[in-house]
């Protein structure tokens, strides 16, 4: 009997123990009533309720004074300790609901670590220290994959993105040329597309990043050739690492120049070359606090 009464309290008469715990600390009806903001009469009839309820007589009551019975005793400690519990949660909750806390699962490529990633994660961590974050690397269309199956919450990738997806691009520049180092173009202080008509290139696979590859290839038509494509890799470190071998060149983001800066050299193409774009994206319709947290330090990355 005492164990249903009390939870039925907890849960539909939460304010019972809020009234409760002022009379046992005040052990005067009407302080606890000014305490309360309301009069005495109610007070008192609420408090009889709760008696009444658990069963249990948790107050003596003179006219002199007000004392906790045992079972008043024993309840208090109680009481107090639910209240704080309730307070807990109800923090918990406006927590999780602002994205203080909760978990984040995030997708990234891995030319992302050469300079959005890092910053983007650390302003992220600085602000909320409550979030776990799990980050998993993944080409663009594993990323639009697992984002559509609700497997990862944010996708740092290659835009576009398809349909049921909503991408934010956060840096967008001209691709630079990779050249090994002692090759003749390595040399020249002003290279243009046609100059690598006949040289081999290396090329990001179009697995990893259609846009891309069909945009360098675009171009080098355009430009009245058609690339000598003598490998292709998955990633971006692959492909500069091919190039310090002396298998070919290729065009890389800028953000990838500190690779094997030994031995490869940087160059800008004078007239045209594929631009790189880095997005976040998410699910549309996804107005979590923790997605939205994110996607506006991205926005911002560069400021931090």
């Amino acid at each position: 009997m005492w164990g249903w009464a009390y939870r039925r309290c907890v849960v539909t008469e939460l304010r019972h123990l809020e009234y409760f715990v002022a009379v046992a600390e005040e052990l005067n009806f009407a302080k606890a009533a000014l305490r309360l903001q309301m009069t005495q009469p109610p007070l008192s009839q609420q408090i009889l309720q709760l008696e009444r309820e658990l069963g249990v007589q948790l107050f003596f009551r003179t006219k002199r004074k007000v004392e906790l019975t045992a079972a008043g005793a024993v309840f208090l400690v109680e009481a107090r300790a639910i209240l704080k519990r309730v307070d807990h949660a109800a923090d918990l909750a406006r927590r999780a609901d602002s994205g203080e806390i909760g978990e984040l699962s995030i997708g990234f490529v891995g030319s992302a670590t050469y300079d959005v990633l890092p910053v983007v994660v650390r302003e992220y961590q600085r602000r909320y220290p409550g979030v776990h974050l799990s980050l998993t690397e993944m080409s663009t269309p594993l990323q639009v994959e697992s984002l559509a199956r609700g497997d990862i919450d944010i996708g740092v990738l290659r835009p576009p993105v398809s349909s049921g997806l909503e991408a934010l691009t956060v840096q967008s520049a001209r691709c630079v040329l990779a050249i090994p180092q002692g090759h003749p173009l390595a040399q020249s202080d002003t290279i243009s597309l046609h100059d690598t008509a006949t040289v081999p290139y290396v090329l990001l696979s179009r697995k990893t990043w259609a846009g891309l590859y069909d945009d360098i290839v675009s171009l080098c038509n355009q430009s009245g050739f058609a690339p000598n494509i003598a490998q292709e890799a998955l990633e971006f470190q692959t492909v500069i690492g091919l190039v310090a071998a002396g298998i070919g060149i290729a065009f890389v983001p800028p953000s990838s120049q500190n690779l094997h800066a030994r031995d490869v050299v940087y160059r800008t193409v004078e007239d045209v070359a594929p631009m790189a774009a880095m997005g976040i994206a998410w699910r549309t319709g996804d107005s979590s606090a923790l997605v939205r947290n994110f996607v506006d330090i991205g926005a911002a990355w560069e400021k931090f």
